[in-house]
């Protein structure tokens, strides 16, 4: 009984171990970085301001083609979008400590109905990582 006491409290000791090693390893993911303009580049970087937020009526009109935002900050911290021809392409916002966090492009921008026709598939519904469950 002695002998398999050891081996249970073994074989758990080594599973804490690994799972200190692995968390240790993993740490918490770092924030991304802010979009720099590059000199002679036909990208552009704009802070933007005015997305439509869920809090706005117009969010929820389809016949509304304005770029959305779902963030737990709304339009209350610095968003920064990359972009070509009028089209942006990358956004970042800042968390609540001023970090950026690239948001998720949704793949048209719901719940608008009619511009995803558009060159560059026209304005963009951005989330916030981790805001919405399963998309980040």
């Amino acid at each position: 009984m002695r002998t398999i006491t050891r081996s249970v409290t073994r074989a758990a000791g080594a599973a804490v171990v690994a799972t200190a090693a692995l968390a240790i390893t993993t740490g918490t993911a770092a924030a991304d970085d802010w979009p720099v303009q590059q000199p002679n580049s036909p990208i552009y970087v704009d802070e933007v301001h005015g997305f439509l937020t869920p809090t706005d009526l117009d969010f929820w009109n389809p016949l509304v083609n304005r770029a959305r935002l779902t963030s737990p900050y709304g339009n209350s911290t610095r968003v920064v979008c990359s972009g070509f021809h009028g089209v942006y392409t990358d956004c970042w916002q800042a968390d609540a400590d001023g970090n950026p966090h690239k948001l998720v492009r949704l793949p048209f921008n719901f719940p608008n109905v009619s511009g995803s026709g558009a060159p560059g598939g026209g304005v963009s519904h951005w989330v916030y990582p981790g805001f919405i469950p399963g998309i980040s």
